[in-house]
């Protein structure tokens, strides 16, 4: 099928410079491609996904078949006479202990904060009359000791997930269509993400609509990205004053390769910027090209921005590049990769136009999850290497090296928010950093992981008041 050879690519391209491990960014990659899958075999299981409602339980129709703990519950029967109409469960745990020495790489005064961050969803999803769905998922994420809590790192019991889909394949072609609350995520997930690093993921009250046809897709949706309290339970809201919609075009090209674009309406009220205020309407055009041969892998995207902020055009754009090769055939699959990124900053503040770019929805893995790289006013390089010395095992090495793409506007960090002071201050050279993850697969439900990140603050960092930084993160996730 054409998104499971697109997945496939994407394992590929997810390679050694990615922060977190490439099976992963599989399951990730392939968000919103595969709604609904149908079993490919009598006896294959599903294999949990970071999307949960992808998956689709009704292997386990066979009573031979539910061999687990738990496997009466991943799938109950509703209709005697349809084996595909059913109920199935599951929930998913993440206990991440993080010790950051400099948040915000120090500036402002932030001390060294040793928290736990947990993650608790739970779902249910019913498979009916042939081509619908219907799915709900509520999460509970709470942090423990955490000095400074930001928007994505709690959100008690509230609803996370709650949409119904139809799937319904023709002679022609295969239409998919979603409505209600749902998460969606564009390949390396640098701008459109399902912001799996924070504790909180992203979600968004959508209705969604996807035409599949040979070597094509074409893909629209309207949305109001979902706005996280954590004051009481089941108080997330969205509405029309911060809004996001999309068509998009996606072909493959010599085989599995894949081009895509996108234009995309971002429009928010009231937004704030270091040189504007004011509503925000930025209109985004994006165009992407990825994949794969003979060893060599490589994912390269660019995006510009238009519209206004207030009274204030916008002219900012981003773009990156991921490439690798893996020598496949020699121990321990060593893949060499280089990531390079870079997008605008203001040049010219006090003028009648915003240079700033904005980055969307960023995924908090895509550079590191210490938190110390944004994706504004950038340039990055971060050359890196992966091996896998055993079946379930990665080892990823790689260092950064950061520049301002003006001095004129302020160093950014996750997900997007100035360093105080930064602005027009000190040169372009932000720091360095060097990354270690050790990623390892107990089974296909149960998974561990080890970060460690050391950032040397530039110039332009010391005379804000900020500091070196040194993060460590320890993650176990379990999926049932």
């Amino acid at each position: 099928m054409r998104r499971e050879r697109a997945a496939a690519a994407s394992l590929l391209l997810a390679g050694a410079l990615a922060p977190w491990p490439a099976w992963a960014q599989a399951q990730d990659a392939a968000a919103d491609s595969t709604e609904a899958t149908p079993v490919q075999g009598p006896a294959v299981r599903p294999v949990p996904r970071s999307n949960r409602w992808q998956e689709d339980w009704l292997v386990l129709a066979d009573p031979a078949l539910r061999t687990q703990r738990g496997d009466a519950l991943k799938y109950i029967a509703l209709d005697t006479d349809d084996a595909r109409t059913y109920l199935s469960m599951g929930a998913n745990l993440r206990e991440r202990v993080e010790m950051s020495d400099a948040p915000n790489l120090g500036v402002g005064g932030q001390r060294n904060n040793t928290y736990l961050l947990q993650r608790l969803q739970i779902h249910a999803d019913l498979r009916f009359a042939q081509y619908w769905q219907a799915f709900v998922q509520f999460e509970d994420a709470r942090t423990a000791n955490k000095q400074v809590i930001g928007g994505a790192d709690r959100n008690p019991w509230d609803l996370r997930l709650a949409f119904l889909a139809y799937v319904h394949t023709f002679d022609a072609g295969t239409f998919k269509a979603r409505a209600g609350r749902q998460d969606f995520a564009f390949d390396l997930q640098r701008f459109v993400s399902l912001r799996d690093g924070p504790n909180v993921r992203q979600s968004f009250d959508a209705i969604w609509v996807d035409w599949e046809t040979g070597r094509w897709r074409f893909i629209g949706f309207l949305s109001q990205p979902v706005q996280y309290r954590d004051l009481h339970p089941f108080d997330d809201t969205s509405n029309r004053h911060f809004r996001f919609n999309t068509l998009r075009v996606e072909r493959l090209v010599s085989g599995h390769d894949e081009l895509s674009a996108y234009y995309s309406l971002y429009s928010r009220d009231a937004a704030r910027y270091l040189d504007a205020i004011g509503d925000e309407r930025r209109d985004v055009y994006d165009l992407r090209f990825a994949g794969d041969a003979a060893g060599l892998d490589w994912d390269l995207e660019g995006m510009a921005q238009r519209g206004h902020v207030g009274g204030k055009a916008i002219d900012a754009w981003g773009a990156g590049m991921r490439a690798g090769f893996t020598w496949a055939g020699a121990a321990w699959h060593p893949r060499l990769g280089l990531q390079v990124d870079a997008a605008s900053g203001d040049r010219h503040p006090g003028d009648s136009t915003l240079g700033t770019f904005n980055p969307l929805f960023p995924n908090g893995y895509y550079f590191t999850l210490a938190g110390f790289t944004g994706y504004t006013n950038l340039l990055h390089i971060k050359p890196g290497m992966t091996v896998k010395p055993l079946a379930g095992l990665g080892i990823t090495g790689a260092v950064g090296l950061l520049w301002r793409q003006t001095t004129h506007d302020a160093i950014y960090v996750q997900p997007n928010i100035p360093l105080a002071g930064t602005a027009g201050q000190g040169g372009r050279w932000t720091g360095a950093y060097g990354q270690l993850r050790v990623d390892y697969a107990f089974n296909a439900n149960f998974t561990g992981a080890v970060e460690a990140v050391h950032y040397d603050a530039g110039r332009a960092v010391r005379l804000a008041g900020g500091r070196d930084g040194d993060y460590l993160g320890v993650e176990l996730k379990y999926m049932w």
